[in-house]
């Protein structure tokens, strides 16, 4: 019982730790004036509510990578000149 306890502890902290980590910087307003400093994001103000938001400037990058068309001809290699003798080892 005890050693359940303990894992169950490491797992809350160590989820703690992450959240404390990753998510709250992710949502603080000093990491989006980063992003709209470099020109990825915008403030936005709705003038008939008052409510401010926030918007992506850019699209997300997707996760599979476009296709290239096959517009060019395979390239041909011209054969060697020289005489070339393979030797078995």
């Amino acid at each position: 019982m005890r050693t359940y306890l303990i894992g169950m502890l490491s797992g809350v902290m160590l989820a703690t730790a992450f959240t404390f980590v990753f998510a709250i910087p992710a949502n603080s307003d000093y990491w989006r004036m980063e992003i709209y400093k470099h020109g990825g994001g915008a403030w936005t103000m709705d003038m008939k509510t008052g409510h401010t938001g926030w918007k992506w400037m850019v699209d997300p990058i997707s996760d599979t990578l476009p296709q290239k068309p096959v517009t060019e001809k395979p390239i041909t290699v011209p054969l060697s000149q020289t005489k070339s003798r393979t030797e078995k080892l």
